[in-house]
């Protein structure tokens, strides 16, 4: 399919004709003429950039967001609230309610004993807003079997007996559930297009074959990078660098990124246990991408690169919370941070009420990363976190909490800068910037308007058109 845009504008400097045949964007010229039966795409003016890339997410988590009752802050604020929005819930095929968005400012620590009392007969699981726990209550502990369960996320009382709190035992989860087909990601895919996305990292750890079957097999227009590829995987030879190298397309077929790790806040791994997965996955010639949310882990993963080394792409999930002592190390070990500020404007009064001021500076940083050379993208985290590209923009820039306060004003950086992480690779989070070449890809996103009014008010209603591998994917 060839594709003639006309005057657009690049690089927020210059206005064009672009060129896409075969999937690549072929020429740039202030003026090209148009060749019969080409397609013509008007820009009036709005400024073409590569497609976005949100670095950091779970595609199948989030397509099962919408089919699932929020049972957290704004919808479900009380323990009688959430008992009537679990009583009026539609299950599921095999009779399960599903919940997410937990928090324990509606009724405490959740727990089955919790939960049989709000709603006893059907049975419930519940996600908590962080990703990390599973609660689930009586009727579900009978179903998954959990008394006679194996998973060191089982939660027990001093009896023995299962709370009904599960804590990251997704796959063991999975495995016990009725088997349902993966959610189909068509309406995921439509929705990130429409935010402009045309790359993704999945961040999912632990996949087995069949999630990275559901997440390859062409469902989804935007190119994939999976992190949960487990070692000795047979694609995990072909990092997405080798694929770049290679002239290989990212995603399909080729799906293994770095490996993630996760230090997870409920039990962190021991010391040599850690080191000896880095080690592992750097045998395989991958990077490794290691989930680390607290200060303590932050200080064992250092130590642990300290005594397995470090390769280029190994970088941190989240980084929460880095005290600035460890800047120049973190620095020094070439890694670099995927991090989601947006997590500032859905939850930053929680954190402001919930943690010591002496902590403040300290969450999310951006602008101490960057200015200690350390490469750093944002990212959503959806659905635990907002997945508008845009919106996480403005938290990026203005660090505002949904009640209007500030969180490190020191950290704020500009709308332009955040903006260049959605722009660096796929495989090179934090790395340069992609530019609208002859050559590259045509992964696309066209807004409305010049980038400079862009970078002033962003926000998703600018997206006109995205196109990937050089085919509309939507139109505004």
């Amino acid at each position: 399919m060839t594709i003639l845009v006309r005057g657009a504008e690049l690089d927020g400097t210059r206005r064009a004709d672009v060129r896409i045949d075969g999937g690549v964007v072929t020429e740039l010229a202030p003026a090209l003429d148009r060749r019969p039966g080409e397609a013509v795409l008007e820009a009036h003016g709005g400024a073409l950039l590569p497609g976005l890339c949100d670095h950091h997410l779970h595609l199948h988590a989030l397509a099962a967001h919408g089919r699932s009752l929020p049972c957290g802050p704004s919808d479900v604020t009380t323990p009688a609230a959430l008992g009537a929005a679990l009583s009026g819930a539609r299950a599921d095929e095999h009779g399960w309610i599903r919940g997410i968005g937990y928090h324990e400012s509606v009724a405490g620590p959740l727990d089955m004993d919790i939960l049989d009392r709000l709603h006893p007969g059907r049975p419930v699981r519940i996600q908590h807003r962080s990703g990390a726990l599973w609660v689930v209550n009586g009727a579900g502990v009978a179903a998954l079997g959990l008394t006679a369960g194996d998973h060191p996320g089982i939660e027990r009382d001093t009896g023995g007996r299962p709370t009904g709190r599960l804590w990251r035992a997704d796959d063991w989860l999975r495995e016990r559930l009725p088997r349902s087909r993966p959610p189909d990601l068509t309406e995921t895919g439509e929705r990130l297009a429409r935010l402009g996305i045309t790359a993704v990292t999945d961040a999912t750890p632990d996949l087995g074959q069949a999630a990275i079957d559901a997440l390859t097999a062409g469902d989804l227009p935007q190119r994939v990078l999976l992190l949960g590829v487990p070692l000795g995987h047979g694609h995990a030879a072909l990092t997405a660098s080798v694929v770049a190298q290679r002239g290989l397309p990212l995603g399909r077929g080729f799906p293994a990124g770095p490996h993630k790790i996760v230090l997870a806040d409920s039990g962190l791994l021991a010391f040599d246990e850690l080191a000896a997965r880095i080690r592992a996955a750097h045998g395989e010639n991958r990077a490794v991408a290691v989930h680390c949310v607290t200060r303590e882990a932050l200080v064992l993963l250092l130590a642990a690169f300290d005594e397995t080394g470090t390769r280029p792409g190994d970088r941190i999930e989240h980084a929460a919370l880095v005290p600035a002592e460890l800047l120049p190390r973190i620095a020094e070990l070439r890694l670099r941070v995927v991090t989601q500020p947006g997590f500032l404007a859905q939850r930053g009064d929680d954190y402001l009420r919930d943690l010591p001021p002496a902590e403040y500076p300290d969450l999310y940083r951006l602008r101490s990363l960057l200015e200690a050379g350390i490469p750093c993208t944002s990212s959503s985290d959806a659905p635990y976190g907002p997945l508008d590209p845009w919106a996480v923009l403005r938290a990026a820039a203005d660090r505002r909490t949904a009640s209007g306060r500030t969180v490190g004003t020191g950290e704020r950086i500009a709308v332009g800068e955040a903006l260049a992480g959605y722009l660096s690779p796929p495989d090179d989070p934090g790395g340069p910037v992609r530019r609208v070449r002859p050559g590259t890809d045509a992964d696309l996103v066209l807004l409305h308007e010049p980038l400079a009014e862009a970078l002033r008010n962003p926000s998703a209603d600018l997206v006109g058109e995205t196109l990937i591998g050089g085919t509309p994917v939507i139109s505004d």
